[in-house]
């Protein structure tokens, strides 16, 4: 019984005090006033009495922060905060049942990058603009769906968005969206995409010339950055298909079910990508504030995963709530 008490005195006397004004936690008691422990902060100088539960609720929420956005477990924010893992546990789970709603900014000439990624359980469909990486708007769902899409489109727009342009990897639904809901708006093709997606049919080491060739002017890509670079890559791809469309139009026949295929599939499958794209791909050389990749939101993806990683366990509306707060908190920034 005398070493529990000794340790509990000692957990509640190490427990971290903030101070309200400045949030540092160099605080020192300072005597009593009125029968009540007096504080003094050692940053800012001010004096204070025991904090209130509005105090209590702020300083908590700094830890939630900092166990949302910079990847502290909960053994790291006991050691800091003094505060007990259920404690903390119980604060942070009320936090997440009550995460907020992403706030929308209206702005003037948005070059918006739409993107989605998929967690264990549900699907998250994000609108982030280029300029600073603010999102505007997220959505759960289990997939991309033109619906949906073309709802939240609607939505930016009549919320006071003004679209200029919207960066996008080219999924189906999401294009389909686009010409639906907004189709005076710029399409750009993620050229990132285009380029990792030819690479993976073309393989490694194609065997034959054209794919050898295709793989060179595929790998260019990334390279163009002036007008010039376009004419020339795009008089490179022509010569290519010149040279090589009777092999690109080959095809082999089954006798047994009597249907016909093109024999290089997978060589025609890249060059066609290239030429769908093609009208969209070069949009950011005339106006330099269109993002020419997605990257800005792969990252952002990567980087929401990662701190989700650390958590692991969590509840599937837990890890929603985790995830608006970390949207929420990131725009703050």
């Amino acid at each position: 019984m005398k070493v529990v008490s000794v340790n509990f005195f000692c957990l509640w006397k190490d427990k971290k005090k903030r101070c309200w004004a400045c949030g540092s936690l160099e605080v020192i008691r300072w005597g009593k006033q009125g029968g009540k422990q007096r504080f003094r902060c050692k940053n800012c100088g001010i004096f204070f009495t025991r904090s209130s539960k509005d105090q209590t609720h702020r300083n908590r929420f700094v830890w939630f922060k900092k166990w949302v956005l910079e990847r502290q477990t909960f053994k790291t924010l006991c050691r800091e905060s003094g505060l007990s893992k259920d404690t903390l546990q119980r604060t942070f789970y009320r936090y997440l049942e009550q995460s907020p709603l992403v706030k929308i900014r209206k702005r003037e000439k948005v070059n918006l990058r739409l993107d989605a990624t998929y967690f264990k359980g549900f699907c998250m469909v994000c609108y982030q603009d280029g300029m600073d990486g603010y999102t505007q708007l997220i959505r759960f769902s289990d997939g991309e769906h033109y619906p949906e899409i073309k709802e939240d489109l609607t939505n930016l727009i009549k919320l006071g968005i003004q679209l200029e342009s919207i960066t996008t990897d080219g999924h189906k639904s999401i294009l389909k969206a686009i010409k639906s809901a907004v189709p005076e708006v710029t399409v750009q093709r993620c050229l990132v995409h285009i380029q990792r997606m030819c690479l993976i049919w073309l393989t490694q080491y194609p065997k034959h010339v054209s794919g050898q060739e295709l793989r060179r002017l595929v790998l260019l890509i990334l390279q163009i950055k002036t007008h010039n670079d376009r004419i020339s890559w795009e008089k490179s791809l022509n010569d290519w298909q010149k040279r090589h469309r009777e092999y690109l139009n080959e095809k082999s026949f089954n006798p047994e079910t009597g249907r016909y295929w093109y024999t290089h599939k997978l060589l025609r499958r890249s060059h066609q990508t290239i030429k769908r794209a093609l009208p969209n791909m070069f949009h950011y050389l005339t106006h330099p504030t269109i993002p020419a990749t997605t990257n800005g939101i792969e990252g952002f993806f990567s980087h929401l995963k990662n701190h989700l990683d650390i958590h692991r366990g969590l509840t599937l509306s837990h890890r929603i709530g985790f995830i608006r707060w970390y949207v929420f908190l990131s725009n703050e920034k």
